[in-house]
């Protein structure tokens, strides 16, 4: 076991990508000289050249439908966005061309690129690169959404989402990239298909996803305290949702809560219960219930970003009510 980071283990990742692979390259904004904005492709310019590690222009559009031509060309690119509020900027690229050339030319062209964007609020960053616009993704057919929360995701979902032949987005919380824990060297194996139970429960289920997972677990610990043993689904994957995992929890506990950062309404929570709804209605023992951000632009002040966000007072409070059944 050694010590390691969110961070490290995500350039680990990417080192062991480009020597296992000459077709894989790293492009986005300052991923080279500077190291990227999040530090995850420090060092790697050096190390490989700027063939391979390439520093582009400040324009998503055109980097990433780069990406998506160099995909097409046989290329295995990791196109880095530097937030998901600068993604949108490029959605044309993704969703128009990247997620529908397969189907748009009979399963004659793939589009393997992977496209790596921080998301998430919390470090006072105010309502313009503050966005958990995942389900925006997940909405779309044709690309496969990722949402590593743990080290050992970190460390081991970028070369599985390189093998990938369609493209593949995955979403690292910005809060998460100081995350220090402890990694086995060989990492674990991990998968891209299927939720994971992080800690067994019998009391209600919590799902919950990316940099909404520590919040839960400490939450988790409260409500311990008070002898409410709460099951932590992580789904890991938003697309597609893996609801076996979810309704194997829920027809075990007959209760759901769903904590989401992005905002209540179109929400991946919305959905996740409605799933829950449709398919084990008549084992739930009380309504579905979900914590979500507050509906308004994520606020600059600290305090009112930490009201408008879903913290573990709120989790533990949602959580408590509902086995009470309030």
């Amino acid at each position: 076991m050694t010590t390691t980071s969110y961070r490290d283990a995500l350039r680990t990742a990417h080192r062991e990508a480009l020597q296992r692979d000459d077709r894989v390259f790293v492009m986005g904004e300052d991923v080279g000289r500077y190291g990227g904005s999040y530090a995850v492709t420090k060092g790697l310019l050096d190390e490989f050249g700027e063939a391979r590690v390439r520093d582009t222009p400040l324009s998503e559009l055109g980097f990433v439908g780069a990406g998506v031509g160099a995909a097409l060309g046989g290329m295995r690119p990791i196109v880095e966005v530097m937030t998901v509020n600068f993604s949108l900027l490029a959605l044309d690229a993704i969703v128009n061309t990247a997620a529908t050339l397969r189907h748009m030319s009979g399963g004659q062209f793939s589009v393997p690129v992977v496209i790596r964007m921080a998301t998430g609020a919390g470090r006072q960053l105010a309502a313009q690169h503050s966005h958990s616009l995942e389900v925006w993704y997940a909405h779309i057919p044709g690309i496969k959404v990722l949402a590593p929360a743990t080290l050992e995701d970190a460390r081991g979902m970028l070369w599985l989402a390189l093998q990938d032949p369609d493209p593949v987005v995955i979403f690292e919380h910005a809060q998460l990239y100081n995350l220090e824990g402890e990694l086995a060297d060989p990492p674990p194996a991990v998968d891209i298909e299927h939720a994971v139970v992080r800690r067994p429960g019998s009391a209600l289920t919590i799902v919950t996803y990316g940099g909404c997972l520590p919040r839960v677990q400490a939450a988790a610990e409260s409500l311990a305290q008070s002898d409410i043993d709460a099951e932590i689904i992580d789904l890991r994957v938003l697309r597609p949702l893996d609801m076996a995992t979810v309704l194997a929890s829920v027809r075990k506990t007959h209760r759901v809560l769903m904590v989401d950062e992005g905002w209540r309404t179109c929400s991946l929570a919305a959905e996740i219960l409605a799933r829950v709804a449709e398919d084990a209605f008549y084992d739930l023992d009380a309504p579905p219930a979900r914590v979500c951000s507050e509906e308004v632009p994520m606020p600059y002040a600290k305090h009112l970003e930490d009201a408008a966000l879903p913290l573990p007072p709120k989790i533990v409070a949602a959580a408590t009510a509902l086995v009470a059944g309030r």
